[in-house]
């Protein structure tokens, strides 16, 4: 099989650890690369991971919120300093517009690329994003705000690829709601935050984010292969009670790690 892997660049929350930065993921399908939030810190795992910035087709915004895009102005700086000519894509909620705006109007210089921003503010599971390996489809979360996840399916075909397209979800910041599940079912690995551990579950329900058991019941209901959690609360630095308290709904569960890499395969 060709390969379709997630690296882990960001597994903290609100603020980094000394080893851990905030959200985000590189995903590499066919040869491609894109990124998934780029939270502050994501440049530097990138150099580390040894990954190419002139490689990434796209980035796909869950929201808003600094430990999600506050790593996305260097990226585009450094996107040019590398003299990129390629477009780039940016897909994310509506109100991350300004943010680009302010970027193009005050920091971007004579940026050598283009930037395409594809706005999103969809009800219910809708494509935004399809470049002959990859279909994204983009659904809301239960955050407060626009927040969206993405949920990642190959391009497969009978005669370039003769497998069962592979899947892979992305849920960031989220409470739990029930349309959930049928949206993410079935994937081959679901990455679903899990910011505190039940000792903390009013502060989930407070904060509208996922508790570890909340992870765990959605992989469960939906039939994912694997579940992968993070965005961890700095409150607990053993992140083994993380992963131990899904285990006991999901067996299939894995806390990561910034620098983890898993393989998405049938």
């Amino acid at each position: 099989m060709s390969p379709f892997s997630v690296t882990m660049l960001g597994t903290a929350s609100a603020v980094p650890f000394s080893d851990r930065n905030p959200s985000a993921q590189a995903l590499s399908v066919h040869g491609r690369l894109y990124l998934l939030d780029c939270g502050e810190g994501t440049q530097q795992r990138i150099r580390q991971e040894h990954l190419s910035f002139v490689k990434f087709q796209a980035v796909f915004i869950s929201h808003i919120h600094g430990d999600h895009i506050f790593g996305l102005y260097g990226l585009l700086s450094t996107m040019s300093l590398y003299h990129r000519t390629e477009p780039f894509v940016i897909v994310g909620p509506e109100n991350l517009r300004p943010v680009l705006d302010f970027y193009r109007a005050n920091l971007a210089g004579d940026q050598s690329y283009e930037v395409e921003f594809r706005p999103v503010s969809c009800t219910e599971p809708e494509e935004v994003y399809s470049d002959g390996d990859i279909h994204v489809f983009a659904f809301p979360l239960n955050h407060g705000m626009p927040c969206f996840g993405y949920r990642i399916e190959e391009e497969v075909g009978q005669r370039r690829f003769p497998w069962k397209p592979r899947t892979y979800a992305y849920c960031s910041d989220t409470a739990p709601f029930p349309e959930l599940p049928k949206w993410v079912d079935g994937v081959d690995i679901l990455y679903h935050e899990a910011t505190y551990p039940q000792q903390y579950a009013d502060k989930a329900r407070q904060y509208l984010h996922s508790s570890t058991l909340d992870a765990a019941a959605c992989a469960l209901k939906a039939g994912v292969g694997k579940l992968l959690i993070g965005h961890y609360s700095s409150r607990v630095k053993d992140i083994s009670v993380f992963e131990n308290e899904c285990r006991t709904v999901f067996a299939d569960t894995v806390a990561a790690n910034d620098g983890d890499i898993f393989e998405i395969t049938r």
